[in-house]
């Protein structure tokens, strides 16, 4: 659904031959950060006098907000910016104009670089900066190459536009809300402290803010984001400092808001209040992504991880002795420097005593600018893929179990949207699975009761209860 702009925002961003406003395309890659923030940066430029659109063919602003995670993560950023050069070529011919922006991770680490490897590429932006886009785009406009990346001294929240209530409704009934940036942990595989800054909470009164105003626009469902989301702390309205467990009590006193989730933690910020709350706040999910990384001391020493897998192990337990029926989700990266066949046995082990509904295993990738590139003892793709092979296959069987074991069950489910065939919806389970149910059960932003009837592949289907 397209923004209406102000007559002189509209005016500000008519071609001189054209009568309709300038068409924004914006294509995420990574994290639900990066989501969050490519709806953050469409708010702004709606403001500015844009529409968005789900054309790149109809873009005259294509902003690729990318990640810098892995190297195959960037790496497909400049893949898609040669289909975009001959795009951008065609349009130019014909007289008109395409902007063509890189924002994100990717932005932020190679900057200028880009630029040089990719002329297409008009405006470089990092997420610290992009409240700044439309003035950068002007600058673009008039033939500058702009490029910002430089960590902004003000917040950039407070200089953000709000999304209008239609366009929160269009984008659903659950949202994610950024509460955190950044971090300080310096894992040595990791290029986010160096590409988000460091650790940095946003204020309660902001957060709560946005919440209502999501909670307004019909958001039943908010996941709370941030690199190391349960480090965050802030003062509350009481003058005292609040921590993660706080602030998930008090959201859930927004009305509307139904459930909340939150993510990425780390384990050495998983504190008692936050666990408590998992055992006495009922709009709480009983999911937690909890990354370990790896099941080898010596391995989690080199990643800098500042903690054992005995200690995650320990928290898990109290974790699921706060709350019996939650599912655990984690990170695994297979083949970091140095890592033997008995490392790599750990990491099966520590999946074996945890138990996973859900996680992610990827192989090592070395990062430029991180200590984990300069480190001896690389470990050969051959060994790296064949690790990856019976890490993801133990991870699938749990994954599969997990879903068997949710047949026969009843609990409430979250209708999101029309599923893929006509006559059904599709909504989350607790666990965030998704779930299938016929159209009759309700409508979109019903939470309703069902019996879990069969699994199939990663989806669960289900009748009215």
């Amino acid at each position: 659904m397209e923004q209406v702009a102000t007559q002189d925002e509209a005016a500000a961003a008519v071609d001189a031959g054209s009568q309709s406003p300038r068409r924004v395309f914006v294509k995420t890659y990574g994290c639900q950060m990066n989501v969050y923030d490519s709806q953050r940066m469409t708010d702004a430029l709606v403001a500015d006098g844009y529409s968005s659109t789900d054309r790149i063919e109809d873009a005259d602003l294509v902003l690729l907000n990318t990640c810098h995670i892995r190297e195959k993560a960037a790496e497909k950023v400049y893949s898609e910016l040669g289909r975009i050069r001959d795009m951008k070529r065609s349009r130019e011919q014909a007289g008109g104009e395409m902007i063509v922006g890189i924002a994100g991770c990717v932005a932020q680490a190679e900057g200028r670089e880009i630029i040089r490897r990719a002329p297409v590429v008009d405006l470089v932006i990092g997420p610290q900066t992009y409240h700044r886009l439309p003035d950068a785009l002007r600058k673009a406009r008039g033939g500058e190459k702009v490029v910002e990346t430089d960590y902004a001294v003000e917040d950039k929240f407070e200089h953000l536009p709000q999304p209008k209530r239609a366009e929160i409704a269009r984008r659903g009934v659950t949202a994610f809300l950024s509460v955190q940036e950044g971090c300080d942990k310096f894992c040595t595989f990791c290029v986010v402290p160096y590409t988000r800054g460091s650790e940095v909470s946003r204020p309660v009164r902001q957060i709560l803010a946005e919440a209502e105003r999501l909670a307004a626009g019909g958001v039943r469902e908010i996941t709370l984001l941030g690199q190391n989301v349960n480090a965050w702390h802030g003062e509350g309205p009481d003058g005292r400092d609040w921590g993660l467990g706080r602030l998930l009590f008090r959201l859930a006193e927004i009305p509307g808001v139904a459930r909340l989730r939150y993510t990425t933690s780390h384990p050495r910020d998983m504190n008692d209040e936050l666990i408590a709350a998992h055992r006495d706040l009922g709009a709480l999910m009983p999911y937690l992504h909890l990354p370990v990384q790896s099941g080898s001391d010596r391995i989690l020493k080199a990643m800098n991880r500042r903690h054992k897998a005995e200690d995650y192990l320990r928290l898990i337990e109290r974790i699921r002795a706060a709350q019996p029926s939650i599912a655990m989700s984690g990170d695994f990266i297979v083949g970091f420097p140095g890592e033997t066949d008995a490392d790599f046995e750990d990491t099966l082990g520590i999946v074996r005593r945890t138990g996973y509904a859900q996680a992610f295993s990827f192989k090592y990738s070395a990062r430029p600018g991180t200590p984990g590139a300069d480190m001896k003892g690389h470990v050969a793709e051959t060994v790296k893929d064949e690790r990856l092979q019976r890490l993801q296959g133990l991870l699938n069987e749990q994954q599969e179990a997990f879903l068997r074991s949710r047949v026969g069950l009843a609990f409430d489910v979250l209708i999101e949207k029309p599923a893929r065939r006509p006559g059904q919806l599709a909504g989350r389970s607790p666990w965030l699975q998704p779930v299938v149910v016929d159209e009759t059960a309700g409508g979109i932003g019903d939470i309703i009761p069902v019996r879990i009837t069969k699994a199939e592949g990663t989806t669960l289907f289900a009748e009215p209860a």
